[in-house]
């Protein structure tokens, strides 16, 4: 998979790129990771991105021309490896759908992601209307641009990639699979302060541990997260 990254803070995204799981799935050629400047693709002697809105009102709009051209140059260049037949655009800005673990598996079955880092009041809403396949949010509050959402996207979808994690059958166990919180997890030592682990884990027996894990989970679930029990059920 190729993610491009369009943003006017293109350094905050380094420490992110170059650790961890992100920094050794590029290394194994699992992931490639490119962040933009837009301010590249301005035609303003100042490297202008960024103008007042119509109408009046407070702050500056993202301009749409860099933002197109950016795009427009990101999908020549992945035309040209034969990595753009499978490409989707995203403004991530709080006015978009939810970001769910679900939406974290569709878009790993894409070749080709192209993420907008929207900033400052908004962007001109043509890129809204003619550009981006789709709007994503993290969240029901208000960042300062879309550099953290896009950095949240990268690191959900890149560890869904094939070879990625040293054990594909970890995603099974995780939180929102199958619409449930994830089980309780213990290591040694098995009595730390007073507080022990329960003896099931311990027991040996993989059936009674896989019973304990799964109620665990609903119990969890129920008291966290009522509304993905609800989902659930509505699933069938």
């Amino acid at each position: 998979m190729r993610i491009d990254i369009i943003s006017i803070f293109p350094g905050m995204f380094d420490p992110v790129l170059n650790e961890s799981m992100i920094r050794r799935a590029q290394e194994k050629g699992l992931l490639k990771v490119a962040v933009h400047d837009l301010r590249d693709y301005s035609t303003d002697k100042h490297s202008k991105v960024d103008d007042r809105p119509f109408g009046g009102g407070p702050g500056m709009v993202m301009m749409a021309d860099p933002i197109f051209r950016a795009v427009e140059a990101v999908k020549r260049r992945a035309r040209a490896s034969a990595k753009g037949k499978n490409t989707k655009v995203i403004l991530l800005c709080p006015q978009g759908r939810t970001f769910t673990q679900e939406k974290a598996k569709q878009l790993s079955r894409y070749r080709h992601l192209i993420l907008i880092c929207g900033h400052y009041e908004g962007v001109d809403e043509r890129v809204r209307r003619r550009l981006a396949d789709e709007e994503i949010s993290i969240g029901d509050y208000v960042l300062t641009g879309g550099e953290l959402p896009a950095m949240v996207l990268v690191d959900a979808v890149s560890r869904l990639l094939p070879g990625v994690l040293g054990d594909k059958n970890s995603l099974n166990f995780e939180s929102f699979e199958g619409n449930l919180l994830e089980y309780a997890h213990y290591t040694r030592p098995a009595d730390y302060r007073g507080m022990k682990v329960p003896a099931v884990l311990m027991s040996g027996d993989h059936g009674k541990i896989g019973q304990w894990r799964r109620e665990q989970a609903l119990a969890r679930t129920k008291e966290r997260r009522p509304d993905l029990l609800k989902r659930r059920r509505n699933d069938g």
